[in-house]
């Protein structure tokens, strides 16, 4: 069922892309595809639990059936509790409990290979530099960058204003960085990753790149990958208020 039975991660390295994989098809779960996941965990149905797989994909189901089950397996039954909590509390103890199977698996493929304690000291290290699927999903993640950049707030705001860095904040709808297309352009990018180097995808959690497209919700303020909310800078272009996948979903439920 999980996906993991033929794929056994060996390595420090080979662990943790596993574990960033199955982060972030949960996280695209509760986030972007919320809507879809809050349909998927009908109480009706019979134990449901939320899997996460290397391939960044997510899937509802039921557990393993074969006992023991291949690797251990997530929080059981998290439908049942759906209609008799508030939305946004019932996805954080989601989350919650995400991250306690994703450290689990985690620590399972580290025990099953036999890391010693350098290396499981080092894959925690590795995993601890993420933010967890709770802090991503109840936007504690984003405060914590508020207060940690606090400092640097001066630099931060010069930055804004100058269009060859982030973008300007009113036009707030797109791109974060775009990639220089020459050297002169190398110092600015390396001070804009220093400015926002600690701001956080809403979708998957990743870290700020000047590399790549960011686009910013108008409604809850958070930033994205332009892939991870399929976002292209051309169409950005034409986007007047852009409302993320989670805030669009919140609108249109009765």
């Amino acid at each position: 069922m999980d996906g993991g039975a033929s794929y056994n991660p060996r390595t420090v390295e080979e662990v943790f892309r596993d574990f960033k994989g199955r982060r972030a098809g949960m996280i695209k779960a509760l986030t972007t595809d919320v809507e879809e996941f809050y349909q998927q965990c009908d109480p009706e149905k019979e134990n449901l639990c939320l899997y996460g797989f290397p391939s960044e994909q997510w899937e509802v189901n039921l557990p393993a059936e074969e006992v023991p089950p291949e690797l251990p397996e997530p929080a059981l039954g998290i439908n049942f509790a759906r209609d008799g909590m508030q939305e946004k509390d019932w996805l954080s103890l989601v989350a919650v409990h995400s991250d306690a199977w994703l450290l689990s698996v985690a620590f399972y493929f580290g025990s099953r290979f036999g890391f010693d304690k350098s290396d499981r000291k080092r894959l925690f290290s590795m995993i601890n530099d993420l933010p967890t699927i709770f802090e991503v999903v109840t936007g504690a993640a984003k405060k914590q960058v508020k207060e940690k950049s606090s400092v640097s707030n001066h630099s931060s705001n010069k930055s804004k204003s100058n269009p060859k860095q982030r973008g300007s904040e009113s036009q707030g709808k797109y791109s974060k960085a775009m990639q220089t297309k020459d050297e002169d352009d190398e110092g600015l990018d390396e001070e804009d990753e220093e400015d926002h180097g600690e701001t956080l995808c809403g979708a998957c959690g990743e870290n700020y790149a000047s590399d790549e497209f960011w686009i910013c919700c108008d409604i809850c303020e958070k930033w994205f990958h332009g892939k991870c909310v399929k976002i292209t800078p051309a169409r950005a272009e034409h986007i007047k208020q852009y409302k993320c996948p989670s805030c669009s979903n919140k609108r249109a439920r009765p």
